[in-house]
């Protein structure tokens, strides 16, 4: 209950930790995103600084009419400062509402502003303006004026009789664009649009990119061994080089497989006539000398003759075998494996017998599953020709066959010194033998094993058996039919 409940508690933090490797995954889709949003900021922030330069540091002539009916109103109300104050209120609201402002907008920063004098006394001035004075130095000319650190903009118009002026004031560009900035008229609208922005650009981006999706499903699809061209071509000028180009690797690659495997064949069949060649002229020269000078160190000498040519010619079977195994597959088919298993234990029998080892079949369930019925009994010969040949004289090698859900699981057990664990991956690399082995071989069983359990999609496991010195090789084969075999092997090993 305890163990239940520390890993309720522990969830939270490992979908934390999932989510947060997940986001540190480099995405293309989110990277396309995320330039979508910085180009959206950046348009935004040129336009905002062509409206705010275009709208406040405009020539203030374009206001000329407004100021003017300023100063008419000015002159013709002096006997009615009352009147003359309102029309001048009114008329500076409605100036300000042209430029976004209105009624409760006091602050001179963001809309334009005036200042009215009549007889030398101020009767007007517009709220926010600094009480400072703010004035040109030439009529009908636009200035910029610098008051307490700030910048404005001013021009003045005066009557004919030079009794009253009227000064226009507008904000400077930097006061505008900081004022624009603190009140959140530039973030506010980004922060706003961003989440009505990434679901449509996620959406625009999946659909864009779905040309890529497929050529990258039909690659993902393959087979280890499968070099065919990538059939899908795209029309789209950034994927074609791309399949392209990929085809062309796969073009060379299997070229290369093809020299490979054609000089393994040619060097295997060239090796074959010499070896038999030679194998039987030593054992009619050993039988010739042994008639006429039959000596003990005669029979030694032969002995390990003979030897290293049954050596030779199990390396040049097994170069074939390997060869063969990266060849092109058959078609799979239904078979039981079970009665494969069986099969091959009845004809290594003799040569266990001759070992002195015992195989028993230990577990024996049905089992049928999609594959190639050659390139199984390579991988069966194998691991049982591997075990025999390790085990000591007297013991037993284990064999068991069984289902596992939708995998069928072969075991095979012997009690030889079994496999060091920082070996047990480097086994099956071509040629590689454990440096402690006594036993001659060519290192290359268990590479031909290898390629069959990767061409069926299973996989293979070597451990220890638990009771005993030894090794336990355990094979997983998946129980459901097969897109395609990539490898082929025939029996024997």
């Amino acid at each position: 209950m305890n163990a239940v409940l520390a890993s309720i508690a522990r969830a939270p933090a490992r979908l934390l930790r999932s989510g947060w490797q997940r986001v540190r995954r480099p995405s293309l889709v989110r990277r396309l995103m995320f330039a979508q949003v910085g180009m959206m900021t950046l348009l935004w922030s040129l336009a905002i600084a062509v409206l705010l330069n275009s709208a406040f540091n405009e020539d203030l002539s374009i206001m000329d009419a407004s100021q003017r009916s300023m100063l008419v109103v000015a002159r013709n109300l002096t006997d009615q400062p009352a009147r003359q104050y309102e029309s001048l209120r009114s008329m500076d609201i409605a100036l300000r509402n042209s430029f976004g402002g209105g009624d409760d907008n006091d602050d001179a920063a963001m809309a334009p502003s005036v200042i009215v004098w009549q007889n030398g006394h101020e009767i007007y001035r517009s709220r926010g303006l600094p009480p400072e004075g703010i004035a040109n130095t030439r009529p009908d000319i636009g200035e910029t004026v610098q008051v307490n650190g700030k910048s404005w903009r001013a021009r003045t118009i005066e009557s004919p009789s030079g009794k009253t002026r009227v000064t226009l004031v507008t904000p400077g560009t930097e006061q505008v664009w900081l004022t624009f900035q603190s009140r959140g008229y530039y973030i506010l609208p980004l922060v706003i649009s961003v989440p009505f922005l990434l679901l449509p650009a996620w959406l625009s981006i999946r659909l864009a990119l779905r040309p890529w999706r497929k050529v990258a499903s039909e690659i993902a699809s393959r087979g280890p061994h499968d070099l065919a061209p990538v059939s899908t071509q795209p029309r789209h000028d950034e994927l074609q080089p791309m399949v392209q180009n990929f085809n062309a690797l796969m073009e060379r690659l299997r070229a290369s497989i093809a020299r490979e495997q054609s000089f393994i064949a040619d060097a295997a069949h060239e090796l074959r006539t010499p070896i038999a060649a030679m194998r039987v002229n030593v054992e009619a020269l050993q039988s010739l000398l042994i008639e006429h000078i039959p000596t003990e160190r005669q029979d030694e000498l032969f002995a390990r003759v003979l030897s290293s040519n049954a050596r030779a010619e199990r390396l040049v079977g097994q170069l074939l075998r390997l060869m063969r195994s990266n060849a092109s597959a058959s078609a799979p088919r239904a078979l039981r494996l079970d009665d494969l298993v069986q099969e091959r234990l009845a004809a290594l029998s003799a040569l266990a017998h001759v070992r002195e080892v015992e195989i028993e079949l230990v577990e024996d369930e049905p089992v049928e599953l999609m594959g190639d019925r050659d390139s199984l009994v390579s991988m069966i010969d194998n691991l049982i020709d591997n075990a025999t040949k390790y085990s000591p004289v007297g013991s037993v090698v284990s064999v068991g066959i069984r289902r596992d859900g939708d995998m069928a699981v072969l075991t095979v057990s012997d009690q030889g010194p079994g496999i060091m664990p920082a070996l047990r991956e480097r086994v099956f690399d071509r040629f590689f033998r454990d440096p402690d082995q006594t036993q001659t071989g060519s290192g290359l069983g268990l590479a031909i094993v290898r390629s069959v359990i990767d061409a069926h999609g299973g996989t293979i496991a070597l451990g220890d058996t638990g009771v005993r010195p030894g090794l336990r090789v355990t094979v997983r084969l998946p129980l459901g039919p097969l897109g395609s075999l990539g490898i082929v092997a025939p029996a024997g090993s």
